[in-house]
């Protein structure tokens, strides 16, 4: 096994090249994270309650009911980023002849197969740091930050979130020499 960084990781054989990219574990960011998760799903419990069990006016309930699906369109958002830093990884088999993707949270998520013969501008790209796209990724909130993309019948696939600049090199390396090395079988 190969570890370029503290996030990824490279297993490779002589039939396949295992990639795994893990989200950056910072303990503290997961706590407060959970504080602000909880407090939030405590609100959203209180607006059902006050619902169901106060007698509210009708514009109150219209101002109730506005809030709570501002609240559950967040509440979907937030769940998904501290799952995903609980237990989130972009998982890249190279074998036969294509580039297997999967971003999965324990193992829960889908494979897809994108063939070498059909992946055109495979690319890298890291944004300025103290850029504002740079900062604004920087947050635990923010599920964006993909480095790596390419184009796959006119489709663009984006990979490899919240990697810097020396982790994206050193994995696009990696990448292509073993998707030349696994086209020629």
């Amino acid at each position: 096994m190969i570890s370029i960084g503290e996030r990824i990781s490279v297993v490779e054989d002589s039939q396949k090249t295992t990639v795994v990219i893990l989200p950056k574990k910072q303990p503290w960011v997961v706590a407060v994270m959970g504080a602000w998760l909880g407090m939030w799903l405590c609100i959203g419990g209180v607006t059902i309650w006050s619902l169901n069990t106060l007698k509210l006016t009708g514009q109150e309930q219209v101002i109730l009911w506005v809030f709570l699906s501002f609240w559950t369109y967040y509440a979907f958002k937030v769940v998904k980023a501290y799952l995903w830093l609980l237990w989130g990884q972009e998982l890249m088999k190279i074998v036969d002849g294509a580039l297997h993707m999967k971003r999965s949270v324990k193992n829960y998520g889908r494979t897809v197969p994108y063939y070498f013969e059909n992946i055109k501008d495979f690319r890298y790209q890291v944004p300025e740091e103290r850029s504002f796209q740079s900062v604004w990724e920087s947050s635990p909130w923010i599920q964006s930050g993909e480095r790596f993309s390419f184009e796959y019948f006119g489709k663009t696939i984006k990979f490899g979130k919240k990697l810097t600049q020396k982790e994206a090199h050193l994995l696009s390396q990696v990448i292509e020499k073993k998707m030349r090395k696994h086209s020629k079988k």
